[in-house]
């Protein structure tokens, strides 16, 4: 699955960078883009790895998820979609290449961890691939506090961050620290699938010396940027 994954990170790399090259040469930007494999250590005895959560791969009906649970994979229904391979989803702990893409985004765009990185755990100082999935959430905040980030972005579907999404007392959040942010995690405000870890993320980066974590929308990034719309979350 680890091998996996780097294949999937360069597949995102690939069109990530083909398109923001297009994009610097029309604004005729001239700075150098890069893109690195990033693998991202995690602790080999996390919980997770005693209980996997993170859905991945195809939807299958009850007797395919039978024949895999046969083979020693653990399946569960996802959404009333059918059924799907879960896999362990362990908290990231350190980017292995982060002192390189420190030293390069003084003068070149970097492109890192994408889909939450490769997970690999150290053994006898050696790295080792390992059967799971990093959230790219907090894979990316762990990513910014290794490389002394101040500024932490996070672009998603919607505009801000809301209480009470999709009810009718839907309620849009413009500010949170991170005492409110924690009492609304315990309160279960956010899904666990969607806005839950861009909290997580947002608090393990302010708690490592992260000044700010903006969420919102790829449509609202610059007005975000500039204190003009997002979720601004700070200490």
């Amino acid at each position: 699955l680890s091998v996996i994954g780097s294949v999937s990170e360069g597949l995102i790399f690939y069109l990530i960078e083909e398109q923001l090259s297009n994009v610097f040469n029309k604004a005729k930007i001239k700075s150098s883009i890069v893109t690195i494999l990033t693998q991202v250590i995690v602790n080999e005895k996390d919980p997770a790895f005693k209980n996997p959560t993170k859905p991945i791969g195809s939807f299958y009906s009850v007797i395919e998820a039978g024949k895999l649970v046969q083979k020693g994979y653990e399946v569960m229904e996802d959404s009333g979609r059918g059924f799907r391979r879960v896999v362990p989803s362990p908290k990231p702990i350190k980017i292995i290449e982060a002192e390189t893409i420190k030293k390069l985004i003084k003068d070149t765009v970097v492109i890192a961890v994408g889909g939450g990185g490769i997970p690999v755990i150290s053994k006898r100082n050696n790295l080792v691939g390992v059967e799971a999935v990093i959230d790219k959430d907090l894979a990316s905040a762990c990513l910014a506090s290794d490389i002394n980030a101040k500024t932490l972005l996070i672009l998603t579907s919607v505009d801000y961050v809301y209480l009470n999404y999709n009810k009718k007392d839907q309620k849009s959040i413009k500010k949170l620290n991170v005492k409110s942010a924690e009492k609304y995690l315990k309160e279960k405000q956010f899904a666990s699938g969607s806005m839950k870890p861009k909290i997580e993320a947002a608090i393990n980066f302010i708690n490592n010396k992260g000044k700010k974590v903006i969420i919102t929308s790829p449509e609202k990034a610059e007005k975000a940027l500039k204190g003009k719309a997002g979720t601004l979350i700070a200490k």
